[in-house]
């Protein structure tokens, strides 16, 4: 689990600077009013129970998260999401699978650090191994020999890593642009950063390329579950958060968290 990870596609920082400075302007203070009108619109919907004393504790920031929540939202209503159905719309299926194996090639590695930083030394080998075999037998990692041979990808970071070693979660976090988090999660954010294969590419327009790329294809994957959770959920933002947190715990756990644990 992984959260998350939608992939983007976007223009060098250069080229933004030198062609869109006025229409960023214009942006920019479109999605400031934006924000601050969203932000007096940020809470509960009518309906929903009032938080009990368990969600206050693990989400004391609630206030200021469904505030950062509807302003994602909107952003992703008005720009993300349109670009991710396009993407899925024009972008035949099988490239769109041999983009998501390259990214995924990239963050087998990344796994492996982490397993071995959570002292599972065999799981950090079959990561290690996953990246091996996709990298030359899937030609660089266009294909997933190693998920038809069997051997299962893991999805691991540095907050898991943390949390391994008994570091609480925290309250949990809405971050701007980047969704649900928590405060371990946030701080475990550098490393991985650091640790992204991505990283490895000059700070160029292929460099942003990428890590847009990545984020239009990640958010395409999870179109579909858009209904469930529009069906399902009376409070979207609970729903969502208590989703992640959920999920996050039972990755720290490697599927298996302990009943007593908070």
């Amino acid at each position: 689990m992984n959260g998350i990870d939608p992939h983007r596609a976007p223009r060098g920082r250069s080229g933004w600077l030198r062609s869109g400075r006025a229409a960023g302007a214009r942006a920019a203070g479109t999605l400031l009013a934006l924000g601050l009108a969203l932000g007096g619109c940020a809470s509960a919907p009518p309906g929903a129970p009032p938080p009990d004393a368990a969600t206050r504790a693990k989400d004391p920031l609630q206030s200021m998260n469904r505030a950062v929540f509807a302003f994602n939202d909107a952003l992703d209503r008005a720009v993300v999401k349109p670009v991710a159905q396009a993407y899925t719309d024009h972008v035949h299926a099988g490239v769109r699978t041999m983009i998501g194996n390259v990214f995924g090639n990239l963050g087998d590695a990344w796994s492996a650090v982490n397993q071995l930083l959570q002292g599972k030394p065999m799981l950090a080998l079959s990561d290690l191994g996953r990246v091996l075999i996709n990298t030359t037998i899937g030609f660089g990692g266009l294909g997933d020999p190693a998920s038809e041979m069997g051997i299962e990808k893991h999805r691991e970071d540095f907050g898991q890593t943390l949390g391994r070693w008994g570091v609480g979660s925290g309250p949990y976090l809405v971050l701007p642009l980047l969704g649900p988090s928590t405060i371990r999660d946030t701080a475990g954010l550098p490393l991985d950063w650091y640790g992204d294969g991505l990283q490895l590419i000059d700070r160029s327009a292929p460099y942003w390329s990428a890590y847009g790329l990545r984020a239009v294809h990640l958010r395409a994957g999870l179109l579909p579950l858009e209904k469930v959770v529009e069906g399902a959920a009376l409070d979207r933002y609970s729903f969502i958060r208590d989703g992640y947190l959920q999920r996050r715990r039972s990755l720290v756990y490697d599927g298996s968290p302990p009943d007593d644990d908070k």
